[in-house]
């Protein structure tokens, strides 16, 4: 692993949490996506070198808003970028870590991820990213 990549935190109201971060950070996002396979909108904020995503579920039913319903808002995930993704993923597996994914799959801000269940990492969720190249 070679750094953390970014740290997510899940939001009830995006334009609201844009707002508040935007006067936390004295920054304004440098990206907004929708991430149709997450059904999530995404938003990037870069501090030096540390990123915040913020995610804001668009449907009931998305992992984000079942976090949100279950939890409340709050840090999500920490994210750690890779060489190789599909060699770390190997060796996690190898290590006895329970991958939430098999293969893996494309994700906001150009980036391959893989995520790690929260189970067998003490309770937080890691997610793996690899920049597509």
């Amino acid at each position: 692993m070679k750094n953390v990549e970014h740290i997510g935190i899940a939001v009830r109201d995006f334009s609201e949490a844009n707002g508040l971060y935007f006067k936390l950070l004295g920054v304004e996002p440098y990206k907004t996506e929708y991430v149709e396979s997450e059904a999530v909108n995404t938003s990037f904020f870069k501090v030096g070198d540390t990123k915040i995503e913020l995610l804001e579920g668009t449907t009931p039913d998305s992992a984000i808003s079942k976090f949100v319903e279950k939890r409340g808002e709050g840090i999500h995930h920490i994210a750690f970028e890779v060489e190789d993704i599909y060699a770390e993923m190997e060796r996690l597996k190898g290590e006895g870590f329970i991958l939430l994914n098999e293969q893996p799959k494309k994700g906001a801000d150009n980036k391959l991820v893989c995520f790690v269940h929260p189970k067998s990492a003490n309770g937080v969720l890691v997610e793996l990213t690899q920049e597509i190249k």
